[in-house]
C-alpha cells in the first residue's frame, strides 16, 4: 500500500519518498524500497498514470535517510497492521519530522488515538489517521480519523488537499475500530459468510447473488476477499472480534473455519493464485467446503430470485425476498435485513451522519447505493417494522431492538440533510471551500440535488444551459452519449447560438464523454443501402469536428470516462480539454472495420509535423498509425497527452466532479484573453506515397506471420494511405479537406464490405471486436 500511495501521489506531480527498511547484503541500503518502486510497473490495473510517474519516487531507508523527513509536508505511516510496530515507528520518525509537517497513519481500523501516544505531545495536533483504500488510484473513498488533539485545521488542510489534488472522496470517520466502511462493509461479508452456511449455498453462488445483480461491485463477496487478501480479510475481522467484545453482533466477529484453514496453508486469494477461487488453466475452480477441495465454477441464480431482482419497486422487491420459498430469496433478504440492523444500531458510533455511511460504502466497496439509501428506497417504515419482526422471531443475527430513532422517521435523507443519529440532527454537507468547485457533487437518495441551470434550447440529441455567467454548455442526452445525427445536429446549433450570445462553450455531461459514433443506425444505412446518406452523415461529422476547431469562441471538453472512436475525435478538435485522470481516450474505429473519419486521422497527420523531434517527422506518424490501426486507447488521461490524443495545453485534473468548474476557469480565460483559432488555410507537408510503402511493407510482415487478418491489413492499409496525404510525392503540401476527404472516401468504402458490416453487427450482439 506504501507504494501504491507512492505512485498515485506521483501522478498528481506530488514527489514521493518512498522508505522501508534498510537491505541486509548489497551497498544498496535502499535496495527494499527499489524494489517496491520497480514491482509498481508489473501491477494490474496500473497504479501509474504514465510510465514516467515512477521516476518521481525516491527511494529511502531508515538508516540514512531520516533526515529527509524534514523537507516533507506530509508523512505517512502505511507498514503492517501491527500496533506495536507502528508505534516504534513513530517513536523513530518523529523527532525527524518538520514542525508544519502533517504526520498520517494509513490504518485501516487500529486506534488513532492509542497510536498518538507514541509520539511527542507538541505533535499530536498534527497526528491523524488517513485510510485509503486499495488500489488507491482507482478507489475513491480515504477517511480522515481525528484524535482528540488533532487540530481541526490540519483535518480540513488534509481533506482539501485529498479532493482536489489526488481526487478523493473523503469521510471524517470516528476513532472506532475499522471505521465506518470497514466496519459495515466486512459485516456485509461476514452476514453472507453466515448465511452462506444456514442456507447451503455454494460460494460461486453467492458471488452470482451479491454483485451487479443487487447493484454492488463484480467482485460480490468472496471474490472481493480473494482480491483483498484472505489473510488481511482476517486480520480485519480479528481486530473486530478483539476490540469489541461487548457488540451486540460480537459472536460473529470471527473467521469461519474454511478462512482460517485457507490462510493456514498459505492460499491467501488472487496474490497467492489460490483462495476461495483458483484457476486451472482457463477453467476458474471455486472451494468445496463439504469436499474439502476445489471444484469447478458454475453457481448460478435461480429464475425465481432473477425475476424477483427485475422487480423495479425496491420496496416489492424486498416483499417478494421476505416472502420467498427459494433458499437464495431468503438468503438476499436475510443479509439485506441484517445490514439495515446495524447500521441502525452503530452508526451513531462509527460515523457524523447516515450520509458519511452511504459513501463510505459506494466509495470504498463500490456499490451503487449504500444501505441507508437502499432501506430509505424501500419505505423506511415498511422495512423497519420486517426488521423488528424478525428480531422478534429469533431470525436475526443478534437480538439488539432497533432505536427509538427509526420508529419517529420516514428515512435519513432529506432535502435539508442526513440525520446524525448521535446528534439527532439533520447534518449538511461540509462547508469546506474545496467543495464549492464541485457543482454536482455525488448525492444520496432523497437529497437535494443541485440546480442545472438555465436551459436555451433543448432537442433529442443535445442540452444547451447556462449558469448566468456567459459560458454556454452544451451535453449530449443519447445512450451512452453516442454520437448519432441528433447530437450532431444539436452540437452544431449549439455552437451557432454560442457564437452569436456566449463568450464560450464548454462540452460537459457525466461519464462517459461519448463511446463514437451509432453503430446501431450506422448498420441499419448500410444494410439498405444508403450509402449517400452513409456518406452524408460522415462529411456531417467531419464539419462539425471542424467546427469545434475553427469556432469563433473557445470550446471546451470537459473530459471523463471513455471518449472512443468519434467521441476521441471531438477531444482531438476542442480548442481546449480538460480531463479527469480516469478518461480513456482513443481511436477505436478498426475494431469494427472502420478507420476514423472525423478528423482524427488528419489531426494525427498534421500534429506529427508539428511534434516532430530533429524536423523528422516520420517517426511520429508511424507513432500515430501504429495507434490508429491497433485500436490503441490511453490508460489514463496523462498518457492520453503522451499518445498525442492531448495537446501540452490541455490540463489533466484529479476530481472529475471538479471537471465543469475547471472547463469553464479556461474557457473564461480563453474568452478573456482574446484566444481565436487561425483560419488561414492549414499548410501541411505529407509523406506521400513512399510513406504508404514503408507503412504497408510492416503491415506484410504482420500479415504473413499470422499477427493481422487480411481484412486487418485492407482497413490498416487504408490507414496509412489517409496519414500519409495519399499518393502523392513525399513532402507535398495539402490542406485539411484534402486528408477529410480522404478519410471520408476510406471510411466508406470501408463500410460498404461485408467483413466490415460483419464487424459491426457483433460488436453490437457481443460488445467487443470481431478479427475476421
Amino acid at each position: 500500500m506504501g507504494a501504491q500511495i507512492a505512485a498515485h501521489l506521483a501522478n498528481a506531480n506530488v514527489k514521493p519518498i518512498l522508505f522501508d527498511l534498510p537491505a541486509k547484503e548489497g551497498k544498496d541500503k535502499s535496495a527494499i524500497a527499489r524494489k517496491a518502486i520497480d514491482g509498481l510497473a508489473k501491477l494490474e490495473p496500473s497504479p501509474l498514470a504514465t510510465r514516467g510517474a515512477l521516476a518521481q519516487i525516491v527511494p529511502a531507508n531508515y538508516d540514512d535517510d531520516l533526515g529527509l523527513l524534514a523537507e516533507c509536508d506530509l508523512v505517512i505511516e502505511a507498514i503492517s497492521e501491527r500496533m506495536d510496530w507502528k508505534k516504534s515507528l513513530f517513536e523513530k520518525v518523529s523527532p525527524h519530522l518538520a514542525p508544519n509537517a502533517i504526520f498520517a497513519s494509513n490504518t485501516s481500523g487500529l486506534s488513532i488515538t492509542e497510536l498518538a501516544k507514541a509520539i511527542p505531545a507538541a505533535a499530536r495536533k498534527r497526528f491523524c489517521g488517513i485510510h485509503f483504500f486499495n488500489p488507491p488510484r482507482y478507489m475513491r473513498l480515504v477517511e480522515l480519523i481525528a484524535t482528540p488533539d488533532t487540530d481541526p485545521a490540519v483535518l480540513d488542510a488534509l481533506e482539501t488537499f485529498l479532493t482536489t489534488t489526488l481526487g478523493k472522496g473523503v469521510i471524517r470517520a470516528k476513532d472506532t475500530p475499522n471505521f465506518v466502511a470497514n466496519r459495515v462493509g466486512v459485516f456485509s461479508m461476514l452476514a453472507a459468510m453466515h448465511h452462506t452456511a444456514q442456507f447451503k449455498l455454494g460460494f460461486d453462488e453467492v458471488d452470482a447473488l451479491t454483485g451487479p445483480a443487487i447493484g454492488r461491485a463484480k467482485s460480490a463477496t468472496y471474490r472481493t476477499a480473494d482480491v483483498v487478501g484472505l489473510d488481511t480479510m482476517s486480520h480485519v475481522i480479528k481486530t473486530m472480534g478483539d476490540t469489541l467484545p461487548a457488540d451486540p453482533w460480537a459472536a460473529f466477529y470471527r473467521a469461519p473455519e474454511w478462512l482460517a484453514a485457507l490462510v493456514a496453508k498459505g492460499a491467501l486469494g488472487q496474490k497467492t493464485k489460490a483462495g476461495i477461487f483458483t484457476k486451472k488453466g482457463k477453467d476458474i475452480l471455486v472451494l468445496d467446503v463439504a469436499k474439502q477441495d476445489y471444484r469447478a465454477s458454475a453457481g448460478a441464480m435461480a429464475d425465481d430470485v432473477k425475476a424477483i431482482l427485475k422487480e423495479k419497486n425496491p420496496g416489492e422487491q424486498l416483499a417478494k425476498l421476505r416472502a420467498s420459498a427459494h433458499p437464495q430469496g431468503q438468503f438476499l433478504w436475510a443479509i439485506f435485513r441484517d445490514l439495515f440492523h446495524y447500521v441502525a444500531v452503530h452508526t451513531a458510533d462509527i460515523a457524523y451522519s447516515a450520509r458519511d455511511v452511504d459513501f463510505a460504502i459506494r466509495w470504498g466497496f463500490g456499490w451503487s447505493r449504500g444501505p441507508f439509501e437502499l432501506w430509505q428506497a424501500a419505505g423506511w417504515k415498511k422495512v423497519a417494522g420486517w426488521i423488528q419482526e424478525d428480531i422478534a422471531a429469533g431470525k436475526t443475527m443478534a437480538k439488539a431492538p432497533l432505536p427509538a430513532w427509526v420508529f419517529e422517521r420516514d428515512g435519513v435523507h432529506e432535502p435539508a440533510g442526513s440525520f446524525s443519529p448521535a446528534s439527532g440532527k439533520l447534518v449538511g454537507r461540509s462547508d469546506l471551500a474545496v467543495y464549492k468547485r464541485q457543482y454536482f457533487p455525488e448525492t444520496v437518495l432523497g437529497e437535494k440535488a443541485a440546480d442545472r441551470g438555465t436551459t436555451v434550447f433543448e432537442d433529442d440529441g443535445v442540452r444547451m444551459w447556462h449558469q448566468g455567467d456567459g459560458i454556454a454548455i452544451v451535453s449530449f442526452k443519447s445512450k451512452m452519449h453516442s454520437l448519432g445525427a441528433e447530437v450532431l445536429t444539436g452540437l452544431n446549433r449549439a455552437i451557432d447560438e454560442a457564437e452569436k450570445n456566449f463568450d464560450a462553450l464548454v462540452i460537459w455531461h457525466e461519464a462517459p464523454f461519448a463511446v463514437g459514433a451509432n453503430l446501431k443506425a450506422a448498420l441499419e444505412s448500410l444494410k439498405a443501402g444508403k450509402f449517400d446518406e452513409f456518406e452524408q452523415m460522415v462529411a456531417l461529422f467531419q464539419q462539425t469536428s471542424q467546427r469545434l476547431k475553427y469556432a469563433q469562441v473557445p470550446t471546451v471538453a470537459a473530459v471523463e470516462g471513455m471518449a472512443l472512436g468519434g467521441g476521441c475525435e471531438f477531444v482531438m478538435h476542442s480548442q481546449r480539454v480538460v480531463a479527469a485522470l480516469e478518461s480513456y481516450i482513443g481511436l477505436v474505429e478498426a475494431g469494427v472495420g472502420l478507420l476514423p473519419a472525423g478528423g482524427g486521422l488528419k489531426e494525427f497527420a498534421q500534429r506529427s509535423v508539428a511534434w516532430a523531434k530533429g524536423g523528422d517527422a516520420f517517426p511520429e506518424l508511424q507513432r500515430y498509425f501504429k495507434q490508429a490501426a491497433m485500436g490503441e486507447v490511453s490508460k489514463s488521461a496523462a498518457n492520453a497527452r503522451e499518445m498525442g490524443y492531448l495537446k501540452a495545453e490541455d490540463l489533466v485534473i484529479f476530481h472529475p466532479a471538479e471537471l465543469l468548474h475547471v472547463a469553464k476557469q479556461q474557457a473564461r480565460a480563453m474568452a478573456e484573453s482574446g484566444v481565436r483559432p487561425s483560419l488561414a488555410p492549414a499548410q501541411i507537408p505529407v509523406a506521400g506515397d513512399t510513406g504508404i510503402a514503408t507503412l504497408k511493407m510492416l503491415l506484410v510482415n504482420m500479415r504473413e506471420g499470422g499477427f493481422i487478418s487480411g481484412h486487418d491489413y485492407e482497413i490498416a492499409s487504408r490507414i496509412a494511405e489517409v496519414v500519409c496525404g495519399g499518393a502523392v510525392e513525399p513532402g507535398s503540401i495539402v490542406d485539411e479537406k484534402w486528408l477529410l476527404d480522404l478519410e471520408r472516401r476510406n471510411f466508406v468504402e470501408l463500410a460498404k464490405m461485408p467483413k466490415t458490416q460483419e464487424r459491426i453487427a457483433f460488436m453490437l450482439e457481443n460488445g467487443k471486436p470481431l478479427r475476421n
